[in-house]
């Protein structure tokens, strides 16, 4: 339990800039407290102790304001991040070395008992402020999730996923070069996939634009009368832009 404990703190220190000693996180990380009494809660489910394990699930939701079901499964060295707001579901697992940030909800889609109905995060899973992931699937080693996603399919491992649904930024070659750690799921250079498609298509039209200008003018001076594009149908290649920004 204390070697537990102390992987914990160690691995809270190591992803947040701001605990400046074991001591702070041990009396003033609540996302620390609600794993501890989780694990509390999970034990006397597993023996068959319902209510006990509701009720110190009850008592860490109040305290902490993360609210895990007494079911759920967590890893070692979980780091839930703020965590006001977060809601993990009875079938979820988390796997070791995950971070979870406030108001993130690990949820089910059925309402059949008895059956897996949350999410699997594999080892290493960052997901961000606001997410959910609502369904039982799998999120794979290392993805990121970025903050306010919202994850009804599969993500995988060490692919980065954004939006509403969300749809996969960017897919690493290797897991290994997707486990460097990303507060909030945010990753350096990781471009939203439909914003890419809609700036390539604007700058297509554009030069379409400019080829039927360059046509029309060639027309003319072979004195052909060919009318051109009025102001008003041009294409403002730079507003566009800024609007897909």
């Amino acid at each position: 339990m204390f070697t537990k404990l102390r992987e914990d703190i160690q691995s809270i220190i190591e992803r947040d800039p701001a605990a400046r000693n074991g001591w702070e996180v041990l009396t003033c990380y609540p996302g620390l407290h609600a794993v501890v009494m989780h694990g509390w809660a999970h034990a006397c489910w597993r023996i068959g102790l319902k209510w006990p394990g509701r009720f110190i699930s009850y008592t860490a939701r109040v305290i902490t304001g993360i609210e895990i079901h007494p079911g759920a499964t967590i890893g070692r060295r979980v780091f839930i991040d703020h965590g006001f707001g977060v809601v993990i579901g009875e079938t979820a697992v988390v796997g070791d070395d995950c971070t979870i940030y406030q108001g993130v909800t690990l949820g089910g889609t059925t309402l059949v008992a008895g059956t897996k109905r949350h999410p699997t995060l594999e080892r290493g899973v960052i997901v961000g402020a606001g997410a959910q992931v609502l369904g039982a699937f799998t999120v794979g080693e290392y993805a990121k999730i970025g903050s306010n996603a919202v994850v009804v399919k599969p993500v995988p491992s060490g692919a980065t996923a954004v939006g509403n649904p969300a749809h996969i930024v960017r897919k690493e070659d290797q897991v290994r070069s997707a486990q460097m750690f990303a507060a909030y799921g945010v990753t350096p250079n990781g471009d939203d996939p439909l914003s890419k498609a809609l700036r390539n298509l604007i700058d297509h039209v554009a030069r379409q634009d400019e080829q039927i200008e360059r046509m029309c003018s060639t027309m003319k001076a072979a004195g052909i009368s060919c009318k051109g594009l009025d102001e008003n149908d041009k294409l403002d290649q730079a507003q566009l832009n800024r609007m897909v920004e």
